[in-house]
């Protein structure tokens, strides 16, 4: 499987870790909130093959709260220059802030995971075009605070798919390369149960866009509604979007549960890449058999010409 050409310094497709340094994330807010405790969980992700860790100090989840600048420093920052010195791993920093994103590229990191998309902070886009690192921009209905009260859309694929376009034009109009860009369809990201399930069986229409998907449905709230399970009991259901979302076009999956992905990931990326060298190698043979068949019937025809002329 072929993936647009990045400056992501990873082999597409790949597995991003999380890394949340926060005390209230819907999943396991509180786990890692202190230094060496997330240090210690993202070197263990990056040993189970998350090739991106994506470290955050400001949760996201529905209903959260905006986190001070200094807070959000003291959190994040000395996770990331720990992590970029010690792990096998590309360091992202998920974050809305200008400042934020700043002091993390200074301190190791090298991609910016905008769930904004840009808009949160107007230094943003300028800070990325300058330092010439990735971004990911994301779509969001409305913010954290409000985004499951009533999300609602004519049409939720079409509508992610003109967001995406118009931020990314945005972007590279701010100075942002192409190469630099990815894209996130925002699952669970003021969306609901179906909104969920028709961007995921969609997600070639986001990957036709041209550049890099990341897909984060980890643990989201729509598996807990299909499975009627815990955060932390979506794994398996996790590992069911990862499939399917590489089978759809998805370059990177943002998941919790790094090893069971990975390996998920490894298997169905075997597979279509067989499937894809098979359908090669068939039209390779039936142009072969073409040929053959066009010269064998030219042959014959020349043969019958020799026997019926005078």
């Amino acid at each position: 499987m072929r993936f647009p050409a990045t400056d992501l310094a990873v082999d597409l497709p790949c597995v991003m870790g999380i890394v949340n340094v926060t005390p209230d994330s819907f999943s396991d807010g509180g786990l890692h909130a202190d230094t060496d405790s997330a240090v210690a969980h993202g070197l263990l992700l990056a040993s189970e093959g998350a090739a991106i860790l994506d470290v955050g100090g400001e949760s996201t989840r529905p209903g959260s709260e905006p986190v001070p600048v200094a807070d959000e420093l003291a959190r994040v920052v000395p996770v990331i220059e720990r992590l970029a010195a010690g792990a096998p791993a590309a360091i992202s920093v998920d974050t809305t802030k200008a400042a934020v994103a700043r002091a993390a590229l200074d301190a190791g990191a090298t991609i910016v995971n905008d769930v904004t998309s840009l808009r949160g902070d107007p230094d943003m886009a300028a800070l990325v075009a300058e330092r010439g690192c990735p971004v990911c921009l994301m779509h969001m209905l409305g913010e954290p605070r409000t985004m499951q009260v009533d999300p609602r859309y004519d049409d939720v694929v079409g509508e992610v798919v003109v967001f995406l376009e118009e931020r990314m034009a945005a972007a590279l109009s701010a100075g942002v390369r192409e190469t630099q860009i990815l894209l996130d369809p925002g699952i669970g990201f003021g969306k609901t149960l179906e909104h969920n399930l028709l961007l995921l069986a969609h997600l070639d229409r986001i990957a036709a866009l041209g550049r890099p998907v990341v897909l984060g449905a980890s643990r989201k709230r729509f598996i807990g509604a299909l499975l009627g399970a815990e955060p932390r009991q979506r794994e398996t259901g996790t590992v069911v979007t990862t499939v399917l979302g590489l089978a759809r076009g998805a370059a990177v999956v943002r998941v919790h549960d790094v090893r069971s992905n990975a390996e998920a990931l490894r298997v169905a990326q075997a597979v279509i890449e067989a499937g894809e060298a098979g359908r090669a190698r068939g039209a390779r043979g039936a142009g072969a058999a073409g040929t053959a068949g066009a010269a064998h019937r030219a042959n014959v025809a020349g043969r019958a010409h020799e026997e019926s002329a005078p």
